[in-house]
């Protein structure tokens, strides 16, 4: 099971970085696998280079699970697998008025499918299915982002990451990058 969320050190819910950790370090025996994705897409708030963000990150939250090279997750440069993860559910559930509350604050906000701000989650399956999208509010430690209601754990069980399938295979994070979005898994898994 894979959770990709789209992530930034400068907004107002950079705090789910403690939420999120906890939830790697405690799912990630079960073959929960995090992976962070710093984007620059929403009010520049995420400004830093790859090595200020992972060092931001791994001083203020302990983080551990993987964080990709900075993305574009919404617009026109967009990285593909944030293209593939918005085309297979075009909608995030939960916490509908956060749309609202940006609109308060004179923000325009991305409308369906794109990725609407810092934070928004997506739950992948073994074999690639992504099962859920969960809007930005939606803390990491609701049921349903950990899988409980679609029995995603129970499948699972040895942490074996090599079923994910065709979702990550030639997927590059980084576009100026040779690396595989495969390889996070690889290092993981080892």
């Amino acid at each position: 099971v894979v959770l990709l969320v789209n992530v930034a050190s400068k907004c107002g819910l950079t705090g789910q970085y403690e939420g999120i950790e906890a939830l790697y370090r405690a799912r990630k025996d079960a073959g929960l696998v995090v992976l962070g994705v710093p984007a620059n897409d929403f009010k520049q708030q995420e400004p830093g280079s790859d090595a200020e963000i992972l060092d931001f990150c791994r001083t203020n939250y302990d983080v551990s699970f993987p964080l990709a090279a900075k993305t574009s997750v919404a617009g026109e440069g967009k990285h593909p697998l944030y293209a593939a993860l918005t085309s297979a559910i075009s909608t995030a559930e939960g916490d509908d008025p956060w749309r609202e509350r940006l609109a308060g604050y004179g923000i325009a906000v991305n409308a369906a499918p794109e990725v609407q701000w810092n934070f928004e989650k997506f739950l992948v399956a073994p074999g690639g299915n992504v099962v859920k999208r969960f809007r930005p509010r939606t803390v990491p430690d609701d049921p349903e982002v950990i899988g409980v209601r679609h029995g995603l754990f129970g499948a699972l069980g040895t942490g074996d990451t090599s079923g994910y399938g065709g979702l990550i295979a030639p997927i590059t994070l980084d576009a100026n990058s040779s690396r595989p979005y495969g390889s996070y898994f690889d290092e993981i898994a080892d």
